[in-house]
Formats: structure tokens, sequence, C-alpha cells
């Protein structure tokens, strides 16, 4: 069997201990996070992208050497496993592979081949097969097959006998591992995908227009291209199907089966092997093409979801301050919420400012009270209905005040969610479900990852076809960026939510849950080794959470930075040397040119441990995201229809596709930025340009009223071809 971590250190470029220890770590129980920050002398520092491959490698190959296991015993129970093709079924990397060897062992359903066999056809199949080779000498087949004519078996002539000798054979072809390999290929190399809308959709009336005639390569087709084709035939508004030369599909396959000179046999074989491919082989082979093209589908937008995910929640906050959030409206008005500057919520009102004038006094009047009762520093305004003319209202309001809070419009993707969520219902019980609404668009401002993890991420907006891939990888990946944004960043231990506490290393719902029981009813905690107090959080889920959870104002200031509780003496040895004490421990690193840090190596504590010890202590409890920018939408363009070609304007990028990036420019519509129109070079992967939440500027380049569509560049003016092309589906 398979040396697995010997093939994970090949396959990854990376050592068989490091992989060993990796493998270990894991079992223990040990979290991705945590090993990629604190375990880096066992691991030969494997970053968590590392660890991820060989957590998933791992899973893959183990599934497939216990697949193994039960094929060889299924074969070897029928009396028929063999050296050769043990060792073919050992050496196996892939699971296709693994089951093309088994298809001729597989039990199956009755078939046309096994029918033949009960009707005592097999010895003219193994006849027929003798004659195919060069030395064989010419025999009548008609005779031959006139000795199985049987009344009681219903085989009535010689054709007959036949026709079920080559269904035998056929089935045999249609079974070898090596055929269907090569031709699998085949069609991965030279098959075309062929769409066409179907006639009860006339030109025009469908989202899958570009797909009406269409063709590409199946190995050039994109990820997006195949989902939206998918999607389409599932819709059944189009045909999808792979079209290739059946020609030389069918002349491979008779130079590898026919070796006869014989005539007679020679056609025999020719008509076998097209009803072996056409009738056993094509459909299966194809479904396996489309298979192998989803999967990538699938795997490349997941990638980019997880990638906007990452961005998104790691967007810089604008910092835990007194909050206004406005959730905008017309008719029902504008739902304001009051949050202090730990997000605590503190008031509502409901105002009335696109109605009659004397309501948008009393709407403006009201805004003012609030700002001024409060201190507020922040105004988070949602960005869904009647954002813009919201905003503009409190800029009039804003104007007239000589202390002016930072206005900022928030993505309130989701925000209805959370709304109606049993998360939100627990935390405000007794607040309407728009104030909820409110409530989370404010601390989306405050502070993104704490607010964004408490909702789906499938409903933030942020996907590729997100409801047409693979919803357990999907959800498998969404949950580990997620896990891996919350641990990178670190978590306030005296102010986190259930939810988000949910995925700092090593916490269970329940342990999370118990967390915040014994902060609402003990306090504050004062010191990370009060985590031992809470209710089934042992010394094991300890280790692994500790470094990540933060504690500001607590009794030891190394509570308040990713220094591991396990490193705690090693950093108080150094303070001694250094005669620095430890509530000014940032002052180490200033002093640190005159100690040789080789002198605190322990077994357990090596130097990348002490180099980002030192690291951390450069800037404790410093927040690693980037500093907090925000977009300014320009006066007067609120709607798709006050936008002209030519235009510059200032936006924010919502989400990130494989064909371009969608931008948020304030008319309630997102542009898109087509990937020819990112840069003034050629752009492979817009990734590479642009991120979620990224302020940039903008050119419109096209404007489509009826279908809302708007068409963006983000190319200089000068840079030769600025045309957009069609917009993928």
């Amino acid at each position: 069997m398979l040396d697995i971590p010997q093939l994970l250190a090949q396959e990854l470029s990376v050592t068989p201990s490091q992989v060993n220890n990796a493998l270990e770590l894991l079992a223990e129980g040990a979290t991705i996070p945590f090993i990629a920050r604190y375990r880096k002398e066992r691991t030969g520092a494997l970053d968590e992208i590392q660890l991820r491959d060989i957590s998933d490698r791992y899973t893959y190959l183990t599934e497939l050497e216990e697949r193994k296991k039960t094929i060889l015993d299924a074969i070897s129970s029928q009396g028929k496993l063999t050296d050769e093709l043990k060792t073919k079924i050992e050496s196996c990397l892939q699971k296709n592979e693994l089951e093309d060897l088994y298809l001729p062992y597989k039990p199956k359903r009755r078939t046309r081949a096994t029918i033949a066999r009960e009707k005592g056809l097999e010895p003219l199949a193994e006849f027929i097969k003798s004659l195919n080779n060069r030395n064989a000498k010419p025999v009548p087949l008609q005779p031959e097959a006139a000795k199985y004519i049987s009344e009681e078996k219903g085989v009535k002539t010689a054709e007959d006998a036949l026709k079920g000798a080559s269904d035998i054979l056929a089935e045999e072809v249609s079974e070898k591992a090596e055929l269907r390999a090569y031709l699998r290929e085949y069609l991965m190399n030279e098959g075309v995908f062929v769409s066409q809308i179907k006639d009860e959709h006339p030109e025009g009336s469908t989202k899958f227009e570009m797909y009406r005639n269409y063709q590409i390569p199946v190995k050039n087709i994109a990820p997006h291209n195949m989902l939206a084709l998918l999607r389409g035939e599932n819709e059944k508004i189009l045909d999808l199907d792979v079209s290739f030369d059946e020609s030389a599909v069918l002349y491979y396959l008779e130079s590898q089966e026919i070796k006869t000179k014989i005539p007679a046999v020679k056609e025999f074989y020719r008509e076998m092997l097209k009803d072996a491919f056409n009738r056993l082989m094509k459909n299966s082979l194809i479904t396996e093409v489309r298979a192998d093209r989803k999967d990538y589908a699938d795997i490349q937008s997941i990638e980019t979801f997880e990638s906007n995910l990452r961005e998104l929640l790691l967007s810089p906050p604008a910092g835990m301050k007194p909050t206004l959030a406005i959730d905008p409206g017309f008719r029902t008005g504008c739902k304001v919420s009051v949050l202090s500057d730990t997000g605590k919520f503190l008031e509502y009102q409901a105002i009335f400012p696109h109605q009659a004038a004397a309501q948008r006094t009393q709407a403006a009047n009201t805004l003012k009270k609030l700002i001024e009762k409060y201190d507020i520093q922040l105004i988070a305004i949602g960005n869904g209905t009647a954002s813009r003319e919201t905003d503009e209202f409190v800029s009039e309001v804003l104007a007239t005040m000589e202390r002016k809070p930072i206005k900022v419009m928030v993505n309130e993707s989701g925000a209805s969610i959370y709304s109606a969520s049993d998360v939100a219902i627990a935390e405000f019980p007794d607040l309407d479900i728009t104030v909820r609404g409110a409530i989370s668009i404010g601390r989306r401002l405050q502070d993104p990852l704490a607010e964004l993890v408490k909702i789906d991420p499938k409903s933030i907006g942020v996907g590729q076809y997100q409801h047409d891939v693979d919803q357990k990888l999907l959800k498998k990946k969404l949950d580990e960026t997620v896990e891996s944004c919350v641990n990178y960043v670190g978590v306030d231990l005296n102010t986190a939510s259930k939810e988000l506490l949910t995925f700092v290393s090593g916490m269970t719902p329940t342990v999370a849950k118990n967390v915040v029981t014994y902060r609402n009813e003990n306090g504050a905690f004062k010191n990370r080794r009060q985590l031992l107090k809470v209710a089934k959080l042992g010394p094991k889920a300890f280790e692994q959470a500790a470094g990540f959870l933060r504690i500001r104002g607590g009794e030891n200031p190394l509570d308040n930075t990713a220094v591991h509780p396990e490193s705690y003496k090693v950093v108080e040895a150094i303070a001694s040397d250094l005669n620095v004490p430890l509530h000014q421990v940032t002052q180490i690193p200033e002093k640190l040119k005159s100690i040789n840090l080789k002198k605190y190596v322990t077994d357990t504590i090596g130097l990348p441990t002490l180099r980002d010890i030192i690291a951390e202590l450069e800037k404790p409890g410093r927040d690693p995201r980037a500093e907090f920018k925000y977009a300014t939408f320009k006066e007067g363009i609120k709607e798709i229809s006050d936008l002209k070609v030519g235009m510059e304007l200032e936006g924010i990028i919502t989400n990130v596709a494989n064909f371009g990036a969608f931008v948020d420019i304030g008319v309630h519509q997102d542009g898109l930025v087509h990937i020819s129109q990112l840069a003034d070079r050629f752009v492979s992967d817009p990734k590479e340009i642009v991120k979620v939440g990224q302020v940039v500027k903008v050119r419109v380049m096209e404007v489509n009223e009826k279908l809302k569509r708007i068409s963006l560049s983000m190319r200089s003016p000068d840079s030769g071809n600025t045309k957009t092309r069609p917009r993928p589906r």
C-alpha cells in the first residue's frame, strides 16, 4: 500500500518529518491556526495553506486506501485477483482510475452480456476472441454460431448467437481500464461543449442568451461558464452536449483491439466495438468529463468565494466608537440605532426625512440630538433602498453642526438574514426585526469581523454561482476561512459574542456559550488562566484557544498579546535579563540588540517562536488589519439614470469573480469592471488587482437601464482598447 506521508512530502515539496509531525498534531486534536502559529518548531514553520493541503490530501488518500482494501477483498473473494491486478490497484493515486480497474469485477444489474451468458453463449465469445490474432486461420463464423441455436434458451438463429457473443465481448471492452483512461483523456483534450437554447425560448428572452449557439473546447471552459451552462440545463432552458470526432475514437479502439487478418472476424469486431462505445462507454465517459469540469469549476469558484470572504472579514474596522446606525427607507422611514463604544445597543428612533418638509425637519432635529447626546463619532448608513437620499440628508444635518462624525456607507448584504435569525432573536428578543438590522449595520462598521461571523457566509453576497457548487465542500472551505480570519485577528475575551468565540481555535459552540455565561455571572476576565474555570473548557481547549484571546487592561500585560501562556516564563526571563518590568514589556524590542535569543531556546521553544514573541511585543494588542478607508460617492449620482458615459467615480469593490469585479458606485446597482478593464496590462486573475472592500476609481463605459447593467473601467483613458467584452453569465 501507499506510504502516505512520503507521498505527501513529495507532492507538497516538504520533508517527511514535517508531514508526520503535522499529522500527529492534527490527530492530537490541534487546530490548523494553532499549529501554524504555535508549533513552528515541530512542523518546520508550515503555514496554514500547507497544513490544510496536507490535511485534505491525507483525507483523500486515506479514503482511497480504504476503498482499495474493499475492492481487493471483493475481487479476491471472486477468485480473480492476480498479482498484476493487485499491483495496479495498490499503486493507484486517483479514485476514478481505481474504479476503472474494479469495473469488470463490480456486481452489476442484469445486462445484455449477462443474459447472453445465461443463454450459454460465452464459449462462442471465447471462440471468436481466439480468432482475433495475427496467426489465426480463417474459420466461418456462421456454422460455429449455429451450434448454439436453442429454442429453449431463446437463441433462434446463428445471428442471435453472434449478437449475444458480441454483447459479451462489448462489455469486456467497455470495462478495460486502459481504454477508458485514454478515451476520457481524449474527450478532455479534443471534446467541445456545445449548447443550444431550446426553441420555446425566443431570442433575448433568457439570461442565458450568450449560450444560444455556444461552443468551447472542454479543456478551455472557464469555471463560471461551466456553472452557467449546467444551471441553464437544470432550468430546462438549454441543451448541453459534448461534441467530438467519433471516427477518431472508433479508429483508436480498432487499432487497440483488432489483431486478426480474417475479414469476417475484423468486420465482427468493428461492429462490436462501435456498439461497445456507443452503448456502454460514450454516455458514462461524457458524464465523467462533465463531472470533472464541474469539480474544477466548483474548486475555482469556491477559492474565489474564500478569497472574497477573507477580504471582507478582514476589512479594516472603523473602530469601537460611539456609532449611529441608519437602515434607510422611504415609506417606512429610516431606522436609527445608537451603539456604544463596545457595540452595546443604547437607543432606537424612527425618522422620516423623505416625506413632508415638517417630518424632514423633525428628523434632522432628532438626528442632531442623538449625535450630541451620545457624542457620536461614526455614522453608518446601509447601502440599500433610499441610501443615497439618506446620505444626502445626513450630510445636510452635519453641515449645520460644528463637530462632524465620520459618515460611511456600509454594505448591508445579509443584514436582513441576520435580523430574522435565531442569533439575532436571542441577542435582541425584545427588538423589532428592522431595529436589529440597523444594529448589525452599525456593528459592521465598528468591527466587520465580529459582526459578519453571525451570518451564514453564503448570505453575504461575495460568492460566484454559490448555489451551484458542491455545498458540502463550500461549507467546509468557508468555515475554514472564517476560523483562519478570527484567529489571525484575535478576539477580545471580554466583549466577544458567542458566535465569534465559536470560531476561536479549540472552542466548541457549547464552550463558547459557557464562556459568555461565566463572563455574565462573574464579570470581565482578569487573566487567561480564569478560562480554566469555565465549564467544559479543559487544559487541551485552553492550550488551543488561549493565544488567540485578548484581555485588555488585565492583570498580566502578556494577556493582551498573541504570546501563548506556555511562553510567559521565557518572556519573563528576557525581561529580567534586560531589567525591564513586565508591565513595560513593549520596551523589550528596543533593547534586544544587546541580547542573544539563542540563550532562551529550550526543548519546546525554538528561534521561530522567539522571533514571533519579539515581533508581537513590538505591537502588543495592535489590530493586524489594514487602516480604515471609505469611499465617497459623487453627489447628485443616486440612480442608474444619473450615470453618463465617461463619468469618473469613486466606488468600493463588493465582489470579485473570475471574469472581473463588481463595484458599488452608489446607484443601488453594482457596476462590472470586466477583467479586460481592470488594468492597462493583461490580467489573468482579477484577484491580482482588486479585493473585496477596496476603494477604487472607475470610469463609466456603458449603461443599460433596461437590463440594469453598468460597465466600468479602471484603465487609464489613454490606454488604448477600452471596449468592454460581453458580460459573462
